[in-house]
């Protein structure tokens, strides 16, 4: 009887414990015991969940395509959902896609860019590792951990705008690299990758045989006069139409704000679409009927995508000249982060800040790792600007008077 209940722990895969606590967790534990002051609303720029309306076109082709649910989905997708996900590619980075071949729907860019991993990684050759950004999107690092693989950490430098510092990658990692993460806009730092450094990484890969997850769900959001530079346009401009060894994840939930859709699409090199079906086949990821429905429609509009940016750009517009005098703090080239420097330790500041103010915002060594024995995310927060346009102006305000405080050691007159 003893020994039947010291083996009543079920066995589970020991690369699960390897995985960090995601950052929420941690911004969980880090505010544990604190009660704001009741004066002050709750205000999260923590999360990058959109908040927009999802446009009413999209609810109602959901919506009117509801008896697909009394069929099994195909895990290639509708051919008008492929079709509408190449004629966006072409109309957005002006390419050609084979529908057919080279595009495959996914159930998000999340769920995507951490199966891809199980896809490519062959843990047995000695050494497999996963390189990406640091800091970066969590789900990267899991992905190489559980695929077996270790992740190397490639630090983002601050001197230029925080693109990555690919050169500081040893050539003995680039040797063992079977997949590389790229993030163009950057989460959390909304850098967009020029031309000159695609090519870079292009010839690592010819060099070397990686593939290349491009993770762009950040794309459609940006400031300047011209829309970001995607993985897929780059290999275009350089003459590389077969894609190879390359893959663009993109997805509807920032685009569209319609996160809850779980929708997006990967495209690229058609040997890897090709294994990446067959994988997900037995993966039972197929996205239903319905979502491919709306998914469709969404990919065919680009109107409400102008009036989302629009919005975007008006609260970074509001929000700016509040921080900038008393943060670090900068216009991204792309996304809806703001990467604001701390006066002190980041998660010091992230506490204090929702102790005294009620306002939430991430602590930037939670998204990075430490390296060489340096967390590029350490002294930064990620603030998301998803709130109302009044929600981030006045959590502006908020933040922009607790660093008065930390200055002056003394309260702010800043009144509800």
């Amino acid at each position: 009887m003893r020994r039947l209940f010291a083996s009543a722990k079920p066995p589970v895969n020991p690369r699960l414990d390897l995985l960090q606590p995601y950052p929420f967790e941690k911004l969980r534990l880090l505010n544990q015991g604190v009660t704001p002051p009741a004066q002050w609303s709750a205000i999260s720029l923590g999360i990058g969940e959109p908040k927009h309306p999802t446009p009413v076109f999209i609810r109602e082709a959901l919506a009117a395509h509801l008896d697909g649910l009394a069929s099994y989905p195909s895990t290639a997708g509708t051919a008008e959902l492929r079709g509408a996900c190449a004629d966006w590619a072409q109309r957005r980075y002006g390419i050609a896609l084979d529908a057919q071949r080279q595009v495959l729907p996914v159930n998000g860019s999340r769920e995507a860019l951490f199966a891809i991993a199980q896809t490519v990684v062959d843990a047995a050759r000695p050494g497999a590792t996963v390189v990406c950004p640091n800091p970066f999107y969590q789900i990267y690092e899991g992905a190489a951990l559980l695929a077996g693989a270790q992740p190397y950490f490639a630090p983002v430098d601050a001197r230029r705008n925080f693109a990555v510092d690919w050169a500081a990658v040893p050539e003995a990692v680039w040797q063992r690299t079977q997949l590389l993460y790229v993030c163009s806009p950057g989460n959390p730092t909304g850098a967009v990758m020029p031309l000159a450094e695609w090519e870079q990484l292009f010839a690592l890969a010819d060099r070397h045989g990686f593939v290349i997850a491009s993770d762009e769900c950040y794309s459609e959001i940006w400031f300047g006069a011209q829309p970001p530079l995607g993985g897929l346009e780059a290999a275009w401009q350089l003459g590389r139409t077969d894609f190879r060894n390359l893959l663009l994840f993109t997805s509807l939930s920032k685009r569209s704000n319609v996160p809850g859709l779980r929708s997006g699409f990967v495209a690229g090199d058609a040997a890897l679409i090709a294994a990446f079906t067959r994988y997900r086949t037995y993966h039972g990821s197929a996205m239903g009927p319905a979502v491919q429905a709306a998914s469709a429609a969404a990919w065919g509009d680009e109107a409400h995508v102008v009036q989302n940016r629009a919005l975007y750009r008006e609260k970074f517009a509001a929000v700016l000249p509040l921080l900038q005098p008393v943060m670090d703090v900068q216009l991204p080239d792309a996304g809806f982060y703001l990467w604001a420097a701390t006066p002190g330790d980041d998660a010091q500041f992230a506490r204090g800040l929702l102790e005294k103010y009620n306002v939430t915002v991430l602590p930037g060594s939670y998204l990075a790792r430490e390296q060489d024995g340096f967390n590029p995310g350490r002294g930064r927060v990620r603030m998301a600007l998803v709130a109302p346009l009044d929600e981030c102006v006045e959590a502006a305000r908020r933040i922009a008077a607790y660093c008065a405080d930390l200055r002056s050691n003394a309260p702010s007159d800043l009144s509800p």
